[in-house]
Parts: structure tokens; sequence; C-alpha cells
């Protein structure tokens, strides 16, 4: 198996940046999962493909757009009605739920090479993402595992809150250069680590 080259690599420094005299304010990384996946369903089947997401992670998600949740390896969440998006450590995704999901119920999308995981954690996580989206990123309006889609300009983010201070964040990969240097920028006035 050959590794992907992360287009980061260029701007991915590890260290600490910004005002952090204060403590860091957030930490930054790359997952990279082996698996990004996307799932449509058809009208009226959204139950069977939840189920069929159960049946290859073994993760259980609430019925509806934006509920999600996460066992360390594996993740999946609703961005959108009768949209998912489901990452795993591992490659070969696509394949198990292609084999789980009947295509009387929806479609599956292999975006692994097309996507970037970003990750964002720290005390000052809500407050670095809500610079840059229109979304309320408190604990109450993003519950564990949620999910949401947006735009920051015009780089579409698909973002899973992964933990109570964390979040991942999945950008095409053709912006994921531009855009971590805007969250870098973002996050320099609360200071910033790079692992």
């Amino acid at each position: 198996m050959v590794e992907r080259q992360s287009p980061l690599e260029p701007v991915y420094r590890p260290g600490s940046f910004g005002h952090f005299e204060g403590g860091v304010g957030v930490r930054l990384s790359e997952p990279r999962p082996g698996s990004i996946v996307q799932l449509a369903a058809w009208p009226g089947e959204e139950k069977r493909v939840i189920t069929a997401i159960r049946t290859a992670t073994g993760l259980s998600l609430p019925d509806g757009a934006g509920g999600g949740a996460s066992n360390g390896r594996k993740s999946a969440f609703g961005f959108a009605p009768d949209r998912f998006m489901v990452t795993d450590e591992d490659e070969g995704l696509a394949d198990v739920l292609a084999k789980a999901v009947p295509a009387s119920a929806g479609t599956i999308t292999d975006l692994s090479h097309g996507r970037t995981a970003i990750r964002i954690e720290g005390p000052k996580a809500e407050w670095v993402l809500g610079k840059l989206f229109a979304i309320d990123f408190s604990l109450a309006a993003f519950p564990m595992g949620a999910g949401r889609s947006t735009t920051h300009h015009d780089v579409f983010a698909q973002i899973q809150r992964a933990g109570s201070d964390r979040f991942d964040l999945y950008v095409f990969r053709s912006f994921a250069r531009s855009f971590w240097k805007t969250l870098c920028h973002a996050a320099e006035e609360v200071g910033y680590e790079v692992r």
C-alpha cells in the first residue's frame, strides 16, 4: 500500500505559533483517515441506509440530519437530509458499505482521495471556528457526534464534533492548503500548536 501524500505537506509545520503566552488555545492536526465515504439515501430510504451504516461500522446513528456517532476508529454523521459521511482509520470502507447498502436504498461515493481531514481541538476551538463559519458551535447547539455542512467563502466543509472541544473538518483536497493557512491565521490570536 502506498500512502497518499498530504496536500498540507508544504505548509504543515509542527510547533507552537501565535500568541500563546496564556497557554495554547487550540491544537491543529491532520488525522488522515484511510476511508472517507459519503452516502446518499433515496427518498424514503434513510432508515435502511442508517441500518446499513450500523451493520458495516457498528455505529448507531439517530434518524434525521445532523446526528452522529464515533468509536475512536470510525465515525459517521448526517450532514444534510438523507446524506451521511462515514470515515474509518482503515482503507476499504467503501467496499464494506457497498455490500451493506442495497442499490435500491441509496448511493455510495468513496471520497478518500478527494477530501482532507483537519482536526482542531482545545478550549478555544469553538471560538476559532466561529470566526470562520456562521454556525453556533456551542455544545448545546452542536452536540457530540453531530455534523454540519457549510462553507467558508468558496471552501465547502463538512464538520463533526468529535469531542467536547474537538472538531474534525473535511474539505476538498484542492482547497486544503488554502484552508489550513486560513485556520492557522484565525488561531494566531489564541495561540495554536501543530502536532
